[in-house]
C-alpha cells in the first residue's frame, strides 16, 4: 500500500499528518508512506526528521486585506493555485499511491485536488471545530472527511454531508501518568504546578501576561510554574527575566521550548495556553484543567471557536486576549489552583472531549478506501 499525505505550514497540520502515518504504519508495517508540502513550511523539517520522503509544491495562501500589496500577493497565490495542481500531479504519478490524505494548509489543496482529478482515493482531517475555506472546498471533492468536533457537520456544503466521520484530533498518546512525570521532574506529589506556554515560536501577549502572574502570584505564593517563551521572543524575555530576578527563583523555569512537554503536562495541575486544536485534544487526552487564550492572529477565528465549545461544555475557562490582564489572569488561577472541587469539575469535562484512538480510527479508514 502505497500512502501520500499532505499538510503543511505549521505544526498543527503537519503533526496530525505524522501521527496518522505513524498509525498507518502500525496497523500495516510494509506501508509505503510520502509527503507533499512546501519548502517554507514547517514540513520540510518535520516530515524528514521522522523519517518520511517528501516532496515539494510551490503555493501560498491568500490576503484577506486587500491593498495594493494584497491584491498583487492574491494575483500570484491565484497563480501559484493553479500551477501547484500541476505539480502535484506528476508528483502523484511518480508516487503512485493508493490513497491521498490531507491535513490542512495551503499544501493540502494542490495534493487533493490533483489526487481527485487522477481518479485516486482522498481522506481529508480538520483539526478545528470551524473548516478553514481550503477544507470545504476540499470536502466537495474528497471520499471521506474526517472531523474533530461534535457540532463541526453543520459547517460543511451539502455535497460532504455523507462523507463525514467524527474521529477528533490524531495525537499522539504516551500514556505517562501524572505521578510517573512528577517523579521525572521532581516535583511533589502535593506541590502545585503551572505549565504555560504560547506555542513553538511564542506569543509576546502570552508571555507578558505569565510573567506577571509569576509576579504577582506564583512567585509570592511558592507556586511551581515553567513557563515555555518561544522562540521569536527568548531573548527579549530571558533579558526581563534578569532585571526582574524571575531567573533566580527556585519555583520557576523560564525557557524558549521544554523538549519533554508530555511529562510536563501530565505532572500539571494547570495549563496556560492558547487554544490550537491539537493541544486542546492533548488536554483532553490528559485530562487537565485549563485557562485558554485563543489566538486573535488565525484565520477565521478558529481557536476561539475551538476554546469556545470546551468552555461552553464546563471544560475550559476561556478569555480573549483583548479581554485579559494580569489581574484577570491573577484571580482565574488562584480560584482553580485553590478550589480542588472547580477544577475536577473542568478536568472531568474535558476528558468528555478526548479521542485517544482518533489516528488509529483514521488510519483504519485510510486503508479502507485502498480496498475498495
Amino acid at each position: 500500500m502505497k500512502v501520500v499525505l499532505s499538510g503543511g505550514g505549521t505544526g498543527g497540520h503537519v503533526n496530525p499528518a505524522l501521527n496518522i502515518a505513524k498509525a498507518i504504519k502500525k496497523q500495516d508495517p510494509t506501508a509505503e508512506i510520502s509527503f507533499v508540502g512546501t519548502k517554507r513550511g514547517i514540513e520540510s523539517t518535520l516530515v524528514p526528521k521522522a523519517g518520511y520522503e517528501i516532496d515539494f509544491v510551490e503555493v501560498q495562501g491568500f490576503r484577506r486585506k486587500l491593498n495594493l500589496k494584497g491584491i498583487k500577493e492574491n494575483c500570484k497565490a491565484l497563480y501559484k493555485a493553479v500551477a501547484s495542481v500541476r505539480q502535484a500531479k506528476k508528483i502523484l504519478k511518480e508516487r503512485d499511491p493508493d490513497v491521498v490524505v490531507g491535513t490542512g494548509g495551503y499544501v493540502s489543496w494542490p495534493t487533493v485536488k490533483a489526487a481527485s482529478k487522477l481518479g485516486i482515493p482522498c481522506l481529508i482531517h480538520e483539526q478545528n471545530t470551524f473548516p478553514g475555506v481550503t477544507t470545504k472546498k476540499l470536502s466537495k471533492l474528497a471520499n471521506v472527511v474526517c472531523i474533530s468536533f461534535e457540532g463541526s457537520e453543520k459547517f460543511f456544503p451539502a455535497e460532504a454531508s455523507e462523507k463525514l466521520m467524527l474521529t477528533g484530533n490524531p495525537i499522539h498518546v504516551d500514556h505517562i501518568t501524572r505521578a510517573e512525570a512528577r517523579a521525572k521532574l521532581g516535583i511533589g506529589e502535593e506541590e502545585l504546578y503551572i505549565l504555560s506556554f504560547g506555542g513553538s515560536m511564542g506569543a509576546k501577549r502570552v508571555n507578558e501576561l505569565c510573567f506577571d502572574l509569576m509576579e504577582q502570584y506564583t512567585v509570592p505564593a511558592g507556586i511551581r510554574h515553567d513557563h515555555a517563551v518561544g522562540r521569536v521572543e527568548f531573548a527579549h524575555f530571558s533579558a526581563l527575566a534578569k532585571e526582574s530576578g524571575l531567573d533566580q527563583k527556585e519555583n520557576l523555569t523560564i525557557a524558549e521550548y521544554f523538549y519533554d512537554m508530555p511529562y510536563r503536562q501530565a505532572a500539571a495541575d494547570l495549563i496556560i495556553c492558547r487554544a490550537g486544536a491539537m493541544t486542546l485534544a492533548e488536554l483532553a487526552v490528559r485530562g487537565k484543567a485549563a485557562i485558554l487564550i485563543p489566538s486573535p492572529h488565525v484565520a477565521e477565528d478558529h481557536q476561539y471557536k475551538n476554546a469556545r465549545l470546551l468552555a461552553d461544555a464546563g471544560a475550559a475557562v476561556v478569555y480573549r486576549e483583548s479581554e485579559l490582564d494580569s489581574g484577570i489572569l491573577k484571580n482565574a488561577a488562584k480560584d482553580l489552583l485553590e478550589n480542588d472541587n472547580k477544577r475536577k469539575r473542568i478536568e472531568d469535562g474535558i476528558r468528555n472531549f478526548a479521542a485517544p484512538d482518533s489516528a488509529d480510527r483514521i488510519a483504519s479508514e485510510v486503508i479502507r478506501l485502498t480496498e475498495e
